[in-house]
């Protein structure tokens, strides 16, 4: 009953910005860390960055500085805006709970590219 539903891709060019949303239900989504993973082709699939329940958040060093992770408890949402993209962006990206992960959700793609 754990439901995980990515939204928010799309195709954008270099430079260009792009707002993930997390729609989580099923469990108790605010005493949780939730992160955001991505995998490209070829490639296994990597955590990008993640908020712990009280708020505390980390990123991978290819991704700091230009993405922002956040949660809205009230919502079960978690969101990552992801600012300043490159080609090497381009992947699907999932949202789950950080160590304990649940059923993947479908992800969404994101296309960085000119």
């Amino acid at each position: 009953q754990v439901r995980l539903v990515e939204s928010g891709g799309g195709l954008v060019q270099p430079g260009g910005s792009l707002r993930l949303s997390c729609a989580a239900s099923g469990f108790m989504f605010s005493r949780v860390a939730m992160g955001w993973y991505r995998q490209a082709p070829g490639e296994e699939r990597e955590l990008v960055t993640s908020i712990l329940a009280g708020g505390t958040v980390d990123y991978a060093d290819s991704v700091k500085g230009r993405f922002t992770i956040s949660r809205d408890n009230a919502t079960s949402t978690v969101y990552m805006q992801m600012s300043s993209l490159k080609p090497e962006d381009t992947a699907v990206y999932f949202c789950n709970r950080v160590g304990a992960q649940y059923t993947w959700g479908q992800g969404t793609q994101v296309t960085v590219s000119s």
